[in-house]
């Protein structure tokens, strides 16, 4: 017997459709997802892939990471990332209160540096330093911006809020995600920055894609791509409109509306082709390789898993690729390579999502749900599969 997850995605959703006297029939039918998938889900022999979870989210009256169980409290507690999170929220309050007597704020240029540093530890996967960082930064960015009162010093402090979002985020705390994309808004109106105002309607579409509310994701996309028009045209609009466009395409994909995926995913690629690997404009890792790796995700989003597994064949990720995104992309072959019965692939993809960013993998929920359908497939597996479930910890 392998070690196995206390409860999986699938075992949340049957105990919260219990407690709400829902039958497995009734909750098929509210959510549309077919009463086959939602078996095999709760019984864990399949994952639960982001279009079930964010199908039965509602009928159950519950966020995605409730079914997800985010976040992962004794695994954060065991790695000291817990107590980072309070001084973040009191740093996301403080915002409108002016400069604080009590903090000598360095110069802008430091400050701004500073912040780059974090955005490219983010993309390197070192979570647990930015976590620890930001809180600090915000303080005295905050100060900085309201003592300079000039646009450099409002988008230095968008962009540690945007640090404060990837943490939350990739910790599993969505409601102090969406309180930092708040602030990012609000400090990108005082910067008058078009160009930051479509990146915030970008990542607040995400948001609503991991709540499984494709139309109105689909919505701030669209809002976004109006906004950025404003912007002058440059390299920069056109990387953020074309981040714009593959948030869109996943989107309809997870909405199964396989023309839309594929009208956005074709713009995408159309920018791409212009302004090549763009990876530092606003951290987005923008270009060929992103709009390849979208690909991937959109066709396992539509259930073309096979696809998906050819598609990621063809797609090569560079060496110096974000590390961050990497290790999605290998956690979502991993589940493709899963459904399509290549268990021994689909692990071998897990480990690489773990040796690429370590940090980001252990609170990825699909790599969590992955590693139990392979636990569940009940075949050979390498050893090394022993010490994943107990780095993994056990879920709630």
């Amino acid at each position: 017997m392998h070690t196995s997850l206390q409860e999986h995605t699938g075992t949340r959703i049957s105990r919260l459709r219990r407690e709400r006297n829902l039958t497995q029939t009734e909750l098929s039918q509210l959510s549309g997802v077919s009463i086959s998938t939602l078996t095999k889900v709760e019984q864990g022999v399949i994952p639960a892939s982001p279009y079930v979870v964010g199908r039965v989210a509602g009928p159950l009256r519950v966020s995605t990471a409730e079914i997800e169980g985010q976040p992962y409290s004794d695994e954060l507690r065991a790695d000291r990332l817990d107590v980072l999170i309070r001084p973040i929220r009191e740093a996301l309050d403080v915002y409108d209160l002016g400069a604080d007597p009590d903090i000598h704020a360095r110069q802008l240029a430091t400050l701004h540096a500073e912040s780059e540093d974090l955005c490219a530890k983010v993309r390197a996967g070192q979570i647990k330093d930015v976590a620890s960082r930001v809180a600090g930064l915000i303080e005295e960015a905050t100060t900085a911006a309201h003592t300079a009162g000039s646009r450099d010093g409002w988008l230095t402090l968008a962009s540690l809020y945007r640090s404060a979002y990837d943490v939350a985020t990739k910790l599993g705390y969505p409601d102090l995600a969406q309180l930092a994309l708040t602030r990012l808004n609000w400090a990108a109106e005082r910067a008058s920055d078009a160009v930051l105002g479509g990146m915030y309607h970008y990542l607040r579409a995400l948001t609503y894609l991991r709540e499984g509310q494709y139309r109105t994701g689909s919505r701030l996309t669209t809002l976004g791509l109006a906004t950025i028009e404003q912007a002058e045209e440059s390299r920069e609009r056109q990387v953020v409109t074309g981040q714009l466009h593959l948030g869109a395409s996943v989107l309809a994909a997870r909405a199964h509306d396989e023309h839309q995926a594929k009208h956005h995913l074709g713009e995408a690629e159309r920018i791409a082709q212009a302004t090549r690997e763009a990876g530092q404009v606003h951290w987005l890792a923008f270009g060929p390789t992103n709009v390849k790796v979208h690909r991937v995700s959109v066709l396992a989003e539509l259930d073309q898993y096979d696809k998906a597994v050819e598609a990621a064949e063809r797609t090569m990720i560079p060496k110096d690729w974000p590390k961050s995104r990497s290790s999605h992309h290998y956690a979502e072959v991993a589940r493709a390579q899963l459904w399509t019965g290549q268990v021994e692939a689909a692990f071998d993809n897990l480990l690489q999502a773990r040796k690429t960013a370590p940090q980001q993998a252990k609170y990825h929920p699909l790599v969590r749900d992955t590693f139990h359908g392979l636990e569940a497939a009940q075949r050979r597996l390498p050893d090394s599969f022993l010490s994943f479930g107990s780095w993994l910890g056990p879920q709630r």
